[in-house]
């Protein structure tokens, strides 16, 4: 339900006593634009298609509050301000360096003081805990040099859900001073990985983005590989070997509800939902060949897509569902193709020195993602849907299968780390931006591979 009032909209959900408090990551239930926009706004930006940026400084304040709620506004102002130094473009600056309190900021800022410490862009905010249990958070993002406020906006959520209030403020202030959306209220899938090389354990682990909220979904008795997201964040396509046979399941997250989406007597590839989700497109081998095939999850039917006599896998569709890519041997040597989403009109895009593998569209539409092999080094690079402008943007012993952020500007991946006898690898998750910049390790409690970033959480 939408209300509009005068300087205001507010957006409430009606369903809050039922639905929200069954979802694990749910509980924002009413979001109000704050007024006193300025009338004229800076052009606070940056612009982040240039490689290697200049982080802006900005000052994050504690949002101020009173009793238990001081505690939490400090939580978040922390969550925010490591969010946005991750990103590359914020150098938030030490608190210490605060001349002006928080607790005096209920109207405007003291924007002198601010411009003292060299803060180019200023967060403040309250909190407080309501008399029903939620909390109210209050922040505000002002353009210290032209003193106007940018942008503002007021949640409320369950108490629980604080970290995604602070995923939320962090992906305001990014889409404020980009132009793009964020993507810190997002998830992050992957294989975890234990034990010595010749019994790896591997199961399905799953967190936000930041590392916070982890959680096993697998208890590592059956083998996993390749998770995918759907696109309503809210399940994942993976592929597992119950009794040494390879099986297509999909998981709810939340409930933990387990589906089997077939039994496949021979082996299978990376599966991948559709942008619209109802089918999911995944590589099968018959005979020692393997050909990309689509299931509609609504019937269970099959369609063979390709019919090669060569290696066909990894497929991967566009945003708008009109195209695939995949890699293929199918001209001599591993390289990347597009085709029609029919399965027809089948094009090699790659053309560089070496092996193309585990390509992946980009959400924007406008990029593809992909590991390459070239004098035995790893590389994680991107290209034009058509082949061209090909970047390689990290390389390394062993890099592979990116997974793209939902607003296209970052990427994750694994990277393997070579051992001291060659049986004690490590494999790690990274990030690193589309520019080439800002190479993030992602810490986990165990050994990561295989990541797949999870859309904006609904």
């Amino acid at each position: 339900m939408i209300r509009q009032t005068q300087g205001e909209t507010i957006l409430i959900d009606t369903k809050f006593k039922g639905y929200f408090r069954t979802l694990i990551f749910a509980g924002l239930v009413l979001f109000l634009t704050l007024v006193d926009v300025g009338a004229a706004r800076a052009e606070l930006k940056i612009d982040i298609t240039r490689g290697n940026i200049e982080p802006m400084p900005i000052a994050i304040t504690r949002l101020v509050g009173e009793g238990g709620a001081e505690q939490l506004g400090r939580e978040i102002a922390q969550v925010v301000s490591a969010n946005l130094e991750r990103s590359g473009l914020f150098l938030p600056i030490d608190p210490k360096a605060f001349i002006q309190k928080p607790e005096t900021m209920k109207q405007r800022p003291r924007f002198g003081e601010w411009r003292q410490i060299n803060a180019e862009a200023l967060v403040n905010g309250t909190i407080e805990i309501e008399p029903d249990g939620r909390v109210k958070v209050t922040f505000r993002l002002w353009d210290v040099f032209a003193e106007s406020q940018l942008t503002g906006f007021i949640y409320r959520t369950l108490e629980e859900s604080w970290r995604r209030v602070a995923h939320k403020i962090s992906d305001d202030i990014y889409k404020r001073i980009t132009g793009e959306d964020g993507y810190f209220d997002t998830r992050i899938v992957y294989v975890a990985e234990s034990g010595p090389a010749n019994l790896r354990k591997k199961q399905l682990a799953i967190m936000d983005q930041d590392g916070a909220n982890h959680r096993f979904l697998t208890n590592g008795v059956d083998l996993v590989l390749t998770p995918r997201f759907s696109p309503s964040a809210q399940e994942i396509t993976y592929l597992s070997f119950f009794h040494d046979q390879p099986r297509v399941y999909i998981l709810n997250i939340d409930t933990g509800q387990q589906e089997v989406v077939g039994d496949f007597p021979s082996m299978t590839f990376a599966p991948r939902f559709s942008p619209d989700g109802n089918t999911i497109i995944m590589s099968l081998a018959t005979d020692g060949n393997s050909d990309i095939y689509t299931m509609d999850l609504r019937n269970r039917q099959i369609t063979q897509l390709t019919k090669h006599s060569a290696i066909d896998t990894s497929p991967s569709y566009s945003p708008d569902a009109e195209k695939v890519v995949f890699n293929s041997d199918r001209g001599g040597s591993q390289q990347l193709y597009v085709m029609d989403a029919s399965g027809r009109n089948v094009e090699r895009i790659s053309f560089g020195n070496g092996r193309y593998a585990t390509p992946v569209w980009s959400p924007r539409g406008d990029l593809i993602a992909f590991t390459k092999i070239h004098k035995s080094q790893f590389y994680i690079g991107v290209m034009d849907v058509d082949g061209g402008r090909e970047r390689l943007l990290v390389g390394g012993f062993f890099v592979e299968a990116p997974t793209w952020s939902p607003n296209g500007r970052v990427l994750s991946y694994f990277r393997q780390i070579p051992g001291s006898d060659g049986t004690d690898d490590k494999t790690e998750l990274y990030s690193i931006d589309l520019t080439g910049y800002n190479e993030r390790l992602l810490v986990t409690p165990l050994d990561g591979s295989d990541p797949a970033w999870s859309p904006l959480i609904p």
